[in-house]
């Protein structure tokens, strides 16, 4: 790995952005054909939290959160940390004056394969963060990673610019390249989606709706009208 900082990105289309951030997580991993999903163990420090932007990316040393606060000043304002680690690691790379910091920039949330600390304060000042673990473990400042090239976190390759999806569900990331067309199929399924949703809370049947039992017919599920007749 080289040492380094690139200073100029290419982001994603940003209607794409606000698009796939108001559909979600989930809609957004089906629309991208169920990938792109990172792994479950990255979870939001705290509840309710929902974001959408695109990537700037951190590749740091297990421990060592110094290349995060190079990172700060390459951040624009609507973009999303992702912060990959050259090996395993859970200390609490990230905390409050972090968050201050990136929040100045207009950076809206965090997404660390590694450990978050300061929980409440963060919580507080209502500065998003999905993370591996919750640790108060501390770090140092002493070895160079480098930042804006390609990262892998949390088993997810991760390009400058690429669109970052986050909330309750996990994290997702769509590749700036194909985000104007993921987009577009995540729209289409969440009006699907929309629609489907009314017809169930009328009391439609899912099996119904869905066409299943003729399918599960051919499978061999039979009904029968008393346990004795089983």
């Amino acid at each position: 790995m080289k040492p380094v900082v690139v200073r100029n990105i290419k982001r994603a289309d940003p209607n794409a952005i606000g698009t796939l951030a108001a559909v979600g997580v989930s809609t957004a991993h089906e629309a991208l054909g169920r990938s792109g999903l990172m792994k479950p163990y990255m979870r939001p420090i705290w509840a309710g939290a929902s974001i959408g932007g695109p990537a700037v990316t951190v590749l740091a040393q297990p421990g060592d959160n110094w290349m995060i606060h190079v990172a700060v000043e390459q951040c624009q304002k609507g973009d999303v940390l992702v912060v990959g680690c050259t090996t395993d690691n859970s200390d609490g790379m990230f905390g409050e004056l972090l968050a201050t910091a990136l929040h100045a920039r207009g950076v809206i949330g965090l997404v660390i394969d590694a450990g978050c600390r300061d929980v409440k304060p963060l919580t507080e000042m209502g500065f998003p963060v999905w993370s591996k673990a919750i640790s108060a473990k501390g770090t140092v400042k002493a070895t160079l990673g480098a930042v804006n090239i390609p990262v892998v976190c949390a088993g997810v390759n991760v390009e400058p610019g690429d669109v970052v999806v986050a909330d309750d569900d996990g994290v997702v990331i769509v590749p700036k390249k194909l985000a104007v067309e993921v987009a577009g199929k995540a729209q289409k399924r969440k009006d699907d989606e929309d629609g489907k949703r009314q017809r169930l809370a009328a009391g439609e049947f899912s099996l119904n709706m869905y066409k299943m039992r003729e399918g599960l017919q051919k499978a061999g599920l039979i009904y029968v009208d008393k346990p004795e007749d089983v």
